[in-house]
């Protein structure tokens, strides 16, 4: 039993000897149309490939595949498939190491101090938002961190520094300043003022 390359050139040597048509040549040694008209691509244009890749990628080493094919296609006006150009850019083992990024170990953070009674830290916070007619306004939150009591909301179209510092107050009214000799509120007072 002869194999289909055998009569494949059974085939190819009628045609070309006796002068016979394809079709009929291909039914007679039993060989598919397309397997007799198949001819591989040219070994040499593939060589010229390899030569024109490994020459792109001697100089620079940081020339992928993208930046290799769009030279070939645009520059140098090649044909060649992507496909194909891929396939022998990945035999000649040029493909480009991919550089995995290392997540970076961080110390866990230190947990949050939590106030042991009220009034011995607050926090203070700027938000902003926009009216209906595009005004923007904005809002200055304080809490007390102990119990996260709402101490006020400051709201206006702009907060400057003197009336952070009436709202950061004690006197204002948001809460006693209590056993303390330096208060949350007068040291945010007073950190605000030196700014």
């Amino acid at each position: 039993m002869t194999g289909p390359s055998q009569r494949r050139a059974m085939a190819e040597n009628t045609v070309a000897r006796r002068g016979a048509n394809i079709a009929p040549a291909c039914r007679a040694f039993g060989v598919s149309e397309t397997y007799y008209r198949y001819g591989p691509n040219l070994r040499a244009e593939n060589k010229e490939i390899a030569y024109l890749l490994t020459g792109l990628t001697d100089a620079p080493k940081t020339r992928g595949f993208g930046l290799c094919f769009l030279h070939l296609r645009n520059v140098k006006w090649n044909p060649w498939n992507h496909k194909r150009v891929y396939r022998i850019y990945c035999e000649l083992e040029l493909n480009l190491r991919i550089k995995i990024s290392k997540r970076l170990k961080r110390n866990k953070p230190d947990a949050l101090a939590v106030p042991e009674a009220p009034n011995v830290t607050w926090s203070m916070d700027f938000m902003a938002d926009r009216l209906g007619d595009g005004r923007a306004f904005r809002l200055l939150n304080v809490l007390d961190d102990f119990n996260r009591e709402g101490l006020g909301i400051e709201v206006d179209f702009s907060l400057p520094a003197e009336q952070v510092i009436r709202s950061l107050n004690p006197s204002s009214g948001k809460r006693s300043p209590g056993p303390f000799s330096d208060p949350p509120p007068h040291r945010m007072a007073r950190q605000a003022r030196h700014h």
